[in-house]
């Protein structure tokens, strides 16, 4: 028995390709699936099914596009402290080992210009290549209280800041901050003056606090406030390594302005270009310093 006019127009009736159940005249505007009322996405022009938004952003930008931006144009991440999670874990990890390996350790870590060490034996310093003392300098510590205050600033601060910058560029921030502190030190303090702990980093975290304030029009006065109680430490308190937290902090702010000022068109060259000028000055502050010390 051959099938009625009417069993073949419902036959051929298109039916959304999530839920078979139902007829449906619309189909995707990118694949051409037909899709009901309830699957159908808003597009600029026409529909799209489910898959499609999934894949993309509806517009023919890449799959990210439609991904939340921080105020820098960094992915928001689920974790917004992971970054500061492994920086306070480093900080711990390294203490752990001094505490395990003794001061010979710090000898050979702790930031120093040009100087003889009798525990190593030898003359040790940037200016006699040990250029990673710039960095590692960053992460030691001796003293509990030390590391405790380090610690709580960069939990603080720390999960201020990453949230609104994303992952690469707060940890950018942190390095150059570090670094930065460091080559201050470098070039004023004393050659033979050891300097060591994770204040350049803090401090640039509170000068990125600064610059966020500002962009979010929060009130100033208690950040304010709160930098001029820190500076007052940093000059007041014996045995502080103010060029660190100097450093740290100008670095801060310089790295913290151009990621959010950067304009949005060309927000990812200025950025980037941005932190590689300051990389480019820290270096050329360290070779000066060097060539003046040997």
């Amino acid at each position: 028995m051959e099938p009625s006019p009417s069993e073949n127009a419902h036959a051929g009736t298109p039916r959304c390709y999530r839920h078979p159940e139902v007829e449906t005249g619309i189909r995707c505007t990118r694949c051409e699936k037909p899709i009901c009322p309830a699957c159908m996405v808003s597009a600029s022009v026409g529909f799209q099914c489910p898959d499609c938004v999934r894949k993309g952003s509806g517009t023919g930008h890449a799959a990210d596009a439609n991904q939340p931006r921080t105020l820098a144009g960094g992915r928001v991440a689920t974790d917004d402290r992971f970054v500061t999670k492994i920086l306070i874990g480093i900080n711990l990890a390294v203490y752990v080992a001094v505490l395990a390996f003794g001061d010979r350790l710090v000898d050979e870590l702790v930031l120093i210009g040009y100087a003889y060490s009798p525990a190593l034996g030898e003359v040790v310093g940037v200016a006699d290549g040990e250029w990673y003392r710039l960095l590692t300098s960053t992460v030691l510590h001796q003293e509990v209280w030390h590391i405790l205050f380090n610690v709580l600033g960069l939990w603080v601060i720390g999960g201020i800041v990453e949230p609104e910058l994303g992952r690469i560029r707060y940890a950018a921030l942190c390095l150059l901050s570090g670094l930065s502190g460091s080559v201050l030190a470098y070039l004023v303090a004393a050659p033979n003056q050891p300097s060591l702990g994770a204040s350049g980093v803090v401090y640039g975290l509170i000068g990125a606090w600064v610059v966020l304030a500002r962009r979010r029009r929060h009130d100033m006065r208690p950040v304010i406030l709160f930098v001029a109680l820190s500076l007052l430490m940093t000059f007041t308190r014996p045995g502080i390594s103010w060029e660190a937290h100097v450093g740290g902090l100008v670095g801060g702010v310089l790295v913290t302005y151009a990621l959010l000022h950067a304009p949005r068109a060309r927000r990812d060259l200025v950025q980037y270009g941005a932190l590689g000028l300051v990389f480019v000055l820290d270096l050329g502050i360290v070779l000066a310093r060097s060539a003046a010390l040997t």
